[in-house]
């Protein structure tokens, strides 16, 4: 049976990343760039997907899970024997075989398809991913004869003027017969200065043999960008952006200046949404149709629904309903949920907070581990206090109340329907309903007292 297969290289440590985290773990647009790439793979029929790794191997492995297999490269000795590696897994495996490099995270499964199917009708060895650059110097040119083989791929330091002066790059990625892949993997010499076995030698091994290698040239040079430093990796993350807010905009999504909006993989957003300047919007987010998102907004694993107005504030794992709306400058903590037509004015805080249908809190106002129930009016700068400074206390609002502004509702505590906080109260006992709690000393007026103030007149 003939298979489709393909090798993720993940084993380096990546030193010119300069970090504690491993190179192909860093993220493009909120997915790791080994994720990225194994992402692109599966769109696509394959039989065997073997990730090879070695420095942060647990780490790597704990983020891909059981959607690859995986292989040891234990010292990295090079691209070649960490394929070789591989060889309990796939040598014995009838097929072609595919080589990709985890820190690539702009290959697309279109282009991987190509690849594959160019390989297989040709016949070929082995098959080469080239692309035109519009800088070739530092990369590998492939040098083809009269009739399109790749003849061989020479290094710029190695190349002639001529070969220079050649266009068409090597992107690093390989089909091969998996069989004679494995064949000549045995051939290859570690006589070089580093001692380190490398892929691209099977190729000159192939055309020594007199075997055919093909190619197949891409369109989009961007996507063959390998990612060895911060800087290439702000370029990588400006690339997929692109495609990212593309792909919505296509979709029926309204975006001002798409350059200045940060949008992750995976984010689902509907038709007819507004997505102003500096948002935000990452993790597993959804956000349904007509919504705007103002600008400055960040929402990170939040669920939106339709016709819902956020205005410059911060979302975190939560929820609103259709027709509410929030801001500016509010902050929704984790497990918030915001009812329908509810209202979240400016500089208000909700955490693990429950508000229902048409409840209005204006402003300046911290809801702490509360449940509101429908059309309450929420006074200015009213504070849930749910921290004892050991546990946290729930809190619960009936229908139609009303709390006065400055209202301090000390938990646990229980306020029933058509109740009537008044301004300036602390709370601290029940309140039934159609009550109306006060909790505050009477005004006492001392007369004449300002003129014994020392800078009275």
């Amino acid at each position: 049976m003939t298979t489709r297969n393909t090798i993720i290289l993940a084993a380096g440590k990546g030193t010119r990343m300069k970090s504690k985290l491993y190179k192909v773990l860093h993220q493009v647009c909120g997915r790791t760039m080994v994720d990225c790439v194994l992402t692109q793979v599966e769109k696509i029929h394959m039989d065997n997907i073997v990730t090879v790794v070695g420095f942060g191997a647990e780490d790597v492995k704990t983020q891909l899970g059981d959607r690859s297999q995986y292989a040891l490269q234990e010292k990295q000795l090079g691209t070649g024997d960490a394929v070789k590696k591989t060889a309990d897994i796939l040598e014995d495996v009838d097929g072609s075989t595919m080589v990709v490099s985890g820190d690539t995270p702009l290959f697309t499964a279109e282009t991987f398809d190509h690849l594959f199917t160019q390989h297989e009708e040709s016949g070929a060895v082995a098959t080469v991913l080239t692309s035109k650059a519009p800088n070739p110097f530092g990369y590998g040119r492939v040098v083809r004869d009269d009739k399109g083989n790749v003849n061989k791929i020479v290094e710029q330091k190695d190349a002639s003027v001529a070969e220079q002066n050649i266009d068409e790059i090597n992107t690093g990625v390989y089909v091969f017969d998996n069989h004679e892949l494995f064949e000549a993997l045995k051939k290859v010499k570690n006589d070089n200065a580093q001692g380190e076995y490398y892929l691209p030698d099977v190729i000159g091994i192939f055309k020594e043999e007199g075997k055919n290698i093909g190619a197949y040239q891409m369109k989009d040079f961007d996507e063959s960008m390998g990612v060895n430093d911060r800087i290439a990796l702000s370029k990588a993350n400006q690339v997929m952006q692109q495609r990212i807010n593309e792909y919505h905009m296509s979709n029926g999504v309204t975006m001002p200046n798409p350059n200045d909006t940060y949008i992750d993989f995976g984010v689902e957003i509907g038709q007819d949404t507004i997505v102003e300047p500096g948002v935000h919007i990452s993790g597993h987010t959804k956000i349904g149709n007509d919504c705007k998102i103002g600008a400055n907004s960040e929402i990170r694993d939040c669920i939106i629904h339709d016709n819902v107005t956020v205005t410059s504030s911060l979302l975190e794992e939560s929820e609103m309903m259709e027709g509410s709306n929030i801001g500016p400058y509010s902050h929704l903590r984790p497990e918030a949920k915001i009812g329908e037509n509810v209202h979240l004015g400016n500089f208000v805080e909700v955490k693990k907070a429950q508000i229902d249908e048409g409840t209005k809190v204006g402003h300046l106002t911290y809801v702490g581990n509360a449940h509101l129930g429908k059309n309450i009016n929420v006074g200015c700068g009213v504070i849930f206090a749910n921290y004892d400074g050991k546990n946290k206390h729930n809190t619960e609002v009936g229908d139609n109340s009303f709390i006065g502004s400055n209202a301090n509702l000390i938990a646990p505590l229980h306020i029933d329907d058509h109740t009537f906080i008044a301004a300036g109260s602390t709370i601290t006992d029940d309140v039934k309903q159609y009550d109306m709690a006060i909790a505050r000393q009477r005004q006492t007026n001392k007369p004449g007292y300002f003129k014994k103030l020392p800078y009275a007149d």
